[in-house]
């Protein structure tokens, strides 16, 4: 599961590309209670969100041309330099090159060979988000892609992921992904499935989405749809997994809310 014990290959930070930075900050605040802090006049409008005084989540503007709006999963890499080398050896693209963020830490940002956009964190001063796996703070980091082989190869390729399948019914297998150095027994940090093909959670190609806790999913959802989210799977009880939604927020990036089943570890 996530924990802030950082391994390398375990997500330690995740970011929202917003077309709007204040309208995002509205939204999210008013879903899960975060507050924003810049992280300064040198930082290109970019600053964190925050529960508790501690960092869950960080915010800034589009950059790239043509970018739309989404949540991007940062994985833990001791040499993001290496890391980078590794993905154009297995195929990906390098979409932002090793860069030092201050003295925070080095980060790069990378398409794998299915079109999905992941970027990795090499820690400095920052080792990552504050909190994890509870209400409000990244619980869960989800693939939908068009090639489950292909993703599954690229990923243990570069970031050395192990793998657990799970019959879900219906020919839908789930791959559980965990990384090497984590607690025994670990029950896995994220999932990789085949992206739908049909109805409201179809999307047009490979695409990260990132879980938040939620104390009660049913009110969350509400409150969500209440600011502007569309809904795209409505909360909805998964055997051993919990009660999960998932939604586009007002901008259309696509997030989900989990809370966990307290049956299942």
């Amino acid at each position: 599961m996530l924990t802030t014990d950082f391994v390398p290959g375990t997500p330690n930070w995740i970011d929202l590309g917003a077309s709007d930075t204040d309208a995002a900050v509205a939204f999210y605040s008013a879903v899960f209670g975060w507050t924003f802090r810049s992280a300064g006049p040198d930082a290109g409008g970019y600053g964190f969100f925050q529960r508790d005084g501690g960092t869950v989540a960080a915010l800034g503007p589009l950059t790239g041309e043509g970018a739309s709006p989404a949540w991007t999963p940062y994985f833990h890499t001791g040499d993001a330099d290496a890391t980078s080398r590794a993905v154009e050896q297995a195929g990906g693209t390098v979409r932002v090159p090793p860069m030092d963020v201050f003295t925070a830490g080095r980060m790069a940002a990378f398409t794998d060979p299915t079109g999905a956009d992941f970027a990795v964190w090499q820690p400095g001063d920052t080792k990552g988000v504050d909190t994890v796996m509870e209400p409000a703070t990244l619980c869960w980091t989800e693939l939908r892609t068009t090639d489950v082989p292909a993703a599954k190869d690229f990923y243990a390729a570069v970031l050395s992921w192990e793998y657990r399948d799970m019959d879900m019914g219906g020919g839908m297998v789930y791959s559980v992904v965990s990384a090497p150095g984590g607690p025994a027994g670990d029950p896995g940090h994220g999932g990789i499935m085949p992206r739908p093909e049909e109805g409201p959670a179809a999307a047009p190609g490979s695409a990260w989405y990132p879980y938040f806790g939620a104390a009660d999913c049913d009110t969350t959802f509400a409150t969500a749809t209440a600011h502007g989210a569309t809904p795209l799977v409505p909360p909805t009880d998964v055997t051993g997994v919990g009660r999960l939604a998932l939604l586009k927020d007002p901008a259309g990036a696509t997030f989900a809310l989990i809370k966990g089943d307290p049956a299942t570890p």
